[in-house]
């Protein structure tokens, strides 16, 4: 079956062969380039779970383990074998997904059997796995450095007391230690079964060939769906106010943050994501009065942001960059907040706010890789990612000053704080 929206002129294709799999096409008729993404609602938060009656404890950092490792087949590497097919291919892992994607002008078809067949079936040695536990363990002492790494990280320790997004997504040298073959073989037939995934196509395809393609090649049967543990619920108040840290930077960073009431389910979550984005545009974006009066007086740079963020069943709102007066920053946007909360936004203002928003979101889509990503992030969480300009449209200034008079609560606030060494 299809679906049509006329306000952004996309029409997408979606189904479900015997297997259970969500498979959506976007049509891009008379394009050369067509771009494939398959992807599992599995992340590094799903470290706690439970199937068909069995309970797993998992190390942190499987997730993304499990995904350096998929590439890997008793053929030799998948990856070599896409790339001398002409595609351009690459994977990610983020706290709720895995997703493993190409883009190629020729070859769909045999490129779309190749995804789908490496990560479809699993293949681990106890050599392979000490191998692949060096190259992931480097990487993790290389993010040790990086500023911005451990600035977010501070900001998820102060706010949260037992939330997996605490955690690295790569886990830690200590924890890698512990995973094993038999972890990752558990883990891909947990998590890696057809119900639990998605694949999103856009380009010249057809709809009935994706279909057959992945009817062939993957399991005939759905799986079984795991049962997730993120751990007791979270107060409203962070664990702690403030983590500090020195480091080799010019000038000192910090970010804010609050957490949010845990996320509403389909379509709301959705509305709720948007109702964010505007709210945030309209206290600290950079048309916003606030942004203007910090980078006019040296306060702030370029780089200064505020972002909305929910997954394994919390959320939170964070703003922050770089600047020599961290605390003045806060102060000033907590200002703001409390005058708009107060007052309201300007109406003119948020209109036009509203419309950037909405032209960025149709601006996206002209990005392959953005509309399959929305499609999947959309799928996994119960809503239409293509319902996103509709349901923008129709947001209110009341809504969006309900939300920062929710998400960021002057005594629920935490702060993280790099500072250059002396």
């Amino acid at each position: 079956m299809y679906k049509d929206y006329p306000i952004i002129g996309e029409r997408i294709y979606s189904g479900a062969p015997v297997n259970g799999l969500n498979v959506f096409v976007v049509p891009k008729p008379g394009f050369h380039k067509s771009f494939a993404l398959f992807a599992a609602n599995y992340g590094s938060a799903d470290r706690r779970f439970s199937i068909a009656g069995k309970c797993f404890d998992t190390p942190l950092g499987v997730a993304h383990f499990l995904e350096h490792k998929m590439f890997d087949t008793e053929d030799g590497d998948a990856l070599a074998k896409l790339t001398a097919n002409g595609a351009s291919a690459n994977a990610y892992t983020s706290t709720d997904t895995t997703a493993y994607h190409f883009g190629c002008v020729d070859k769909f078809t045999e490129n779309l059997e190749i995804l789908l067949s490496f990560v479809s079936t699993a293949h681990f040695t106890h050599e392979s796995v000490e191998k692949e536990r060096g190259v992931i363990g480097q990487e993790i002492l290389t993010s040790l450095d990086d500023p911005d790494h451990c600035l977010y990280f501070g900001l998820m320790e102060s706010l949260f007391k037992h939330s997996p997004l605490r955690d690295p997504v790569a886990g830690t040298v200590e924890s890698i230690a512990e995973i094993t073959a038999e972890t990752l073989y558990d883990c891909h037939k947990a998590f890696y079964c057809p119900s639990n995934m998605v694949l999103c196509i856009t380009g010249d395809v057809s709809f009935p060939e994706v279909l057959e393609t992945a009817e062939r090649i993957l399991p005939k049967g759905p799986g079984d769906a795991p049962e997730r543990d993120y751990g007791p619920p979270e107060s409203e108040a962070p664990e702690s106010m403030r983590f500090s840290a020195d480091m080799d930077i010019s000038l000192p960073i910090f970010l804010a943050g609050c957490k949010a009431p845990p996320a509403p389910g389909g379509r709301d979550r959705l509305r709720r994501e948007l109702v964010a984005a505007l709210a945030l545009e309209v206290l600290a974006g950079h048309s916003s009065p606030l942004y203007f009066r910090l980078y006019s007086d040296g306060l702030i740079s370029g780089d200064f942001a505020a972002s909305f963020d929910d997954a394994a069943g919390a959320a939170y709102t964070m703003f922050g960059g770089e600047t020599r007066q961290p605390q003045r920053v806060f102060d000033d946007v907590l200002s703001e907040r409390e005058r708009l909360t107060r007052n309201g936004p300007d109406p003119a203002l948020f209109s036009r706010l509203k419309k950037a928003l909405l032209g960025s979101h149709v601006r996206a889509l002209n990005s392959f890789g953005t509309i399959c990503d929305c499609v999947a992030d959309g799928c996994f969480l119960g809503y239409d990612a293509f319902e996103a300009p509709e349901i923008l449209a129709s947001i209110t200034e009341d809504e969006a000053i309900a939300f920062l008079r929710e998400s960021l609560s002057p005594d629920n606030m935490a702060m993280s704080i790099i500072n250059p060494k002396e």
